[in-house]
């Protein structure tokens, strides 16, 4: 059973109203074990003691200096605690989980044995009723119905993930007779969402806080210790932080052909000159020129701040409004 995939590129305003997205480059760390949720606890920001099998916790992986080495969803599948994150961000934080796990009654591993699709846009839950009765929401964030795990994603534009086997995950999408688009829209739609992504070129370069992890409650600050927690704290409570992310777009269709990728330089006016503003995390453009960047930058750019990609004059960017209030 194959499913095909639409390789086209359309912009945020013209997203269709439902379709279907492959996360071919989805995945995520198993950790499972008598120990599962201590040894957790004592690794991540969030508070892992409050997981249950039906919400759905964010969260970062930091090392000793509070560098993220990963931003996931976390839940409880079947008894074994997943971190859901782009496959780009699991290298590292699986061999540094691997590293201190050995002290504890926990396995941890890559999963290899699930696929992973969403189901996206204004008539998504219309859709997945038609093949299933009850659905998660916002107040119950995930639902197991047999062998089939549904995540809710609350946001601007509402999103399913759904998570199985891959034969029962490929049967139960190609049912919904949708177009199914690839990992490129999800990437536009995380962007668009203010959700930090994470390549190999920028894995242990930021603290939590400039991912704004703060702000979308993927921190506890009240849980106790974890690695990097001190740095996390100083960060909070002595307002050392002085980045953040953000969400931008072209001001105009440009034809220019380039080729971006994650670590390269948004650049900012001052006076007659161009500085670096900070640098980019994940990009899409779309087939009608639109580009979509989601950067670090100073916590104190504003709309007025006059904003470009390095080296290409005619990028002129702009704020998009994030979906959360980055003082939280």
């Amino acid at each position: 059973m194959t499913i095909s995939v639409e390789n086209t590129l359309p912009s945020y305003d013209n997203l269709p109203d439902t379709c279907i997205i492959s996360l071919a480059e989805y995945g995520a760390i198993a950790v499972h074990g008598a120990e599962q949720s201590k040894y957790l606890q004592g690794q991540v920001t969030c508070d892992v003691n409050t997981l249950t099998d039906n919400n759905l916790l964010l969260g970062g992986h930091c090392d000793a200096k509070g560098k993220v080495f990963s931003v996931f969803r976390l839940i409880n599948r079947q008894n074994i605690h997943l971190l859901l994150q782009p496959k780009t961000s699991i290298s590292q934080s699986l061999a540094e989980l691997k590293k201190f796990g050995v002290f504890a009654k926990v396995t941890i591993e890559q999963v290899t044995d699930l696929a992973f699709y969403a189901v996206a846009g204004k008539k998504a839950t219309e859709i997945l009723h038609q093949q299933f009765v009850e659905l998660p929401n916002s107040l119950t964030p995930v639902l197991q119905v047999g062998s089939t795990t549904i995540v809710y994603l609350a946001g601007k534009l509402k999103r399913y993930l759904i998570i199985d086997e891959a034969k029962a995950a490929e049967k139960i999408i190609n049912d919904f007779a949708l177009v199914t688009y690839s990992q490129a829209l999800w990437n536009l739609i995380e962007i668009n969402e203010g959700f930090p992504l994470l390549a190999p070129e920028t894995v242990a370069s930021y603290v939590p806080q400039m991912l704004n992890l703060q702000a979308i409650h993927g921190i506890s600050f009240t849980k106790g210790c974890y690695l990097g927690q001190e740095t996390v704290a100083r960060m909070q409570y002595l307002g050392k932080n002085k980045r953040a992310l953000f969400s931008l777009k072209s001001k105009s269709a440009n034809n220019e052909l380039i080729t971006l990728q994650a670590g390269d330089i948004i650049e900012q006016q001052l006076g007659a000159n161009w500085r670096k503003a900070g640098d980019i995390l994940a990009s899409y453009i779309s087939d009608d020129g639109i580009y979509y960047l989601q950067a670090v930058l100073a916590s104190d750019i504003d709309s007025t701040t006059n904003l470009r990609i390095k080296n290409h004059e005619n990028s002129a960017l702009s704020l998009v409004e994030l979906p959360y209030n980055l003082a939280e």
